[in-house]
């Protein structure tokens, strides 16, 4: 495994690769990855790289190999959450539904909350059934302007690989 962390305008990003995938995108106050850091590894850099398109709003979809470890329902939901197109969100009941688990929204909250990689399997489009922005790991100031960036106001805040 091989980690470093970059810059973005939401805080610090930690990306980690097995070296073939992107394994991992964590917020700031998660615990280092495990492994080597690697600020040079060409897929970190890769990522870091259309991470940064993404929040100067040039970037809709990510072109990184990803393998995410989790339970069935879990990796059902996250594939569910990569079709939701930028720009446009659904509720958990919508997932469930997709899913084909209609009474388990909450448990897609769950599956939202062990999402290991944030922002490029994009768990800020989900939100609740009344539209409120609820549930996100890093808090729903940052769902709020991941979703406003989504929306068309780009952020205007440097970024940087480490």
């Amino acid at each position: 495994m091989r980690w470093t962390t970059v810059t973005s305008p939401i805080g610090e990003l930690k990306l980690a690769t097995d070296g073939t995938a992107l394994t991992g995108l964590l917020f700031a106050a998660a615990p280092d990855p495990r492994g080597e850091r690697d600020d040079a590894h060409p897929l970190l850099a890769e990522t870091a790289r259309q991470l940064g398109e993404y929040f100067d709003g040039t970037r809709t979809e990510f072109e990184v190999p990803l393998s995410m470890a989790g339970s069935d329902f879990e990796r059902l939901v996250w594939k569910e959450l990569l079709a939701i197109p930028y720009g446009q969100t659904a509720t958990y009941t919508e997932i469930a539904v997709r899913v084909g688990q209609p009474r388990a929204a909450r448990a897609v909250g769950m599956a939202n909350s062990y999402n290991p990689i944030a922002v490029i399997v994009p768990c800020h489009r989900v939100v609740g059934s009344n539209g409120t922005l609820n549930g996100y790991a890093a808090g729903s100031e940052v769902k709020s302007r991941l979703l406003e960036l989504e929306a068309g106001v780009r952020m205007r805040a440097e970024f940087k690989a480490a």
